[in-house]
């Protein structure tokens, strides 16, 4: 049976949440001019950044979908977070000095600069295509516990979570989103260890559990065999790094954080800081998939087994992604239940309004202000504050149609995000590593990587043809469309070398 929430609980979500919608609304005095609102100045400490980069990664994404996995298959999935370090070391080294020095608070302007307007405009296209993606996807995620624990309608809570979200970026800009991720962060964070302590001195004991996980190869990292049909562990390994890569290099998102801190040191060591803490509580939430899977397949929980393959029907979604919800809302003590549902609310807060700043950001230096150079304070701050209602609106329109998709969350995002950043981060790396590539070779370059990545992406749609169907697993799409972009723009700089 569906759990709902008793009155400690609700209390705890409500004044959490009132807390956090009233904390980021107090940095509306600091938010006052553009500069303020998409970069707070530049006065930020490494730490809160590096806090807030990690409660972007650890999304509601991560709260429902590793453990969805980890009950469902394995810990291949795991393997991405061990990647994140790769990606740092490179931004930390290149990304960060470039961005900093470039004088620009889009991550997309250079690409003018190198390639023409056009670079500019796809590279936005791409941008605003993943940010509304991943703010869908986050919030069918929230929704999905919200809805197990409280008996709360899933379209509600989309729609709720989406107003909310919206108010306090609107309200209190970058710095805002900064240090209520900080809060959400360490709120999520204990809201994991608090699951795992739990389900660990359960019955049966964790021992025990992983154990018996062992002997079924629950914690598997995947196959070790080379197969570009299969997700296996070098899949996973490929997909990670480009899709850091991207994150780091190309994404406003983290691009714009960079500007924040209060130096090149801290923006750098605000990297570090949030790959360190996500890796082990990445692994928190796989281990929590690992122990609901034993914990609900023991023979005194096979009833509430059934009970979680039904939650299909109200959801949409296979039993793994129901499983951390379902026990949330049965298995808790008065107030418990209460932190852990605002720690899932945590979650998909601080990945949301990062998106939705950026987005915001993005409209007003790459859109706004290319048809009107001049602007007055007044005219930007406007132009941001309806930019911010615009994309939580069509953010929430999307998470509205993804809630009837009836796959996992995390593979919903990850199919998407490829299909998305491959296009992105190939036209980066050749501006930068193809000094040779002009504008005909980007363009070339493009146009080849996009079809590659839409014949790998729908190739399996009915309306395929058999014989053009592709057999190449949807993780390799972002390493494939990466590399089509930039070798065939690099091969056609040869033959078509940059003007003077």
């Amino acid at each position: 049976m569906e759990g709902y929430m008793n009155s400690l609980d609700l209390v705890v979500l409500i004044g959490y949440v009132v807390g956090v919608v009233v904390l980021g609304c107090w940095f509306a005095t600091r938010s006052q001019t553009s500069a303020e609102f998409t970069a707070a100045g530049g006065r930020l400490p490494g730490w809160a950044v590096g806090l807030s980069l990690f409660g972007t990664y650890l999304s509601s994404n991560t709260f429902i979908g590793n453990p969805g996995k980890a009950f469902s298959s394995n810990w291949s999935f795991f393997v991405f977070s061990l990647t994140i370090p790769v990606g740092v070391l490179i931004a930390s080294k290149w990304f960060v000095p470039f961005y900093r020095n470039s004088g620009y608070i889009s991550a997309y302007s250079h690409l003018e600069d190198r390639f023409g307007p056009w670079a500019r405009v796809y590279a936005v296209i791409c941008y605003l295509l993943t940010q509304v993606t991943r703010a869908g996807t986050i919030m069918v995620g929230v929704s999905i516990g919200l809805h197990a624990v409280t008996g709360w309608d899933v379209r509600m809570i989309i729609v709720a979570t989406g107003v909310l979200v919206t108010l306090y970026t609107l309200m209190g800009g970058i710095e805002a989103v900064i240090w209520t991720d900080v809060v959400q962060s360490i709120v999520l964070t204990i809201g994991a260890i608090l699951v795992v302590v739990l389900l660990w001195f359960g019955h049966p004991s964790g021992g025990e559990i992983v154990s018996q996980a062992m002997s079924e190869n629950k914690l598997s990292l995947g196959s070790l065999a080379f197969d570009l049909t299969k997700p296996t562990f070098w899949a996973v390994v490929l997909f990670g790094i480009f899709i850091n890569l991207t994150n780091f290099g190309i994404d406003q998102n983290y691009i714009q954080r960079y500007h924040t801190a209060n130096s090149e040191k801290a923006a750098k060591r605000s990297l570090w800081m949030g790959a360190i803490i996500y890796i082990p509580v990445s692994a928190l939430f796989f281990l929590i998939g690992t122990l609901l899977w034993g914990f609900y397949h023991a023979d005194h929980h096979m009833a509430e087994m059934a009970e979680l393959e039904a939650l299909r029907a109200t959801t949409d979604k296979p039993a793994g992604d129901n499983a951390l919800p379902h026990f949330m809302a049965n298995h808790l003590p008065p107030g418990v239940g209460g932190l852990l549902v605002a720690a899932l609310f945590a979650a998909a807060m601080s990945t949301i309004d990062t998106s939705l700043n950026s987005s915001a950001t993005i409209t007003l230096k790459d859109i706004f202000k290319k048809q009107a150079k001049e602007a007055n304070p007044k005219t930007e701050m406007r132009i941001l504050h309806w930019s911010t209602l615009f994309w939580g609106f069509v953010g929430t329109a999307v998470a509205y149609g993804l809630s009837y998709d009836k796959n996992n969350v995390l593979d919903i995002w990850w199919k998407l995000s490829g299909i998305f950043a491959g296009g992105m981060l190939g036209l980066f790396l050749m501006g930068q590593i193809a000094r040779r590539a002009g504008n005909a070779a980007a363009v070339t370059g493009v146009m080849i990587g996009v079809l590659v990545i839409c014949w790998v992406s729908f190739s399996q749609a009915a309306w395929m043809p058999e014989g053009l169907r592709s057999p190449i697993n949807d993780l390799f799409t972002v390493a494939i469309g990466t590399l089509t972009i930039l070798f065939a723009g690099w091969l056609v700089s040869f033959f078509v070398p940059k003007k003077a």
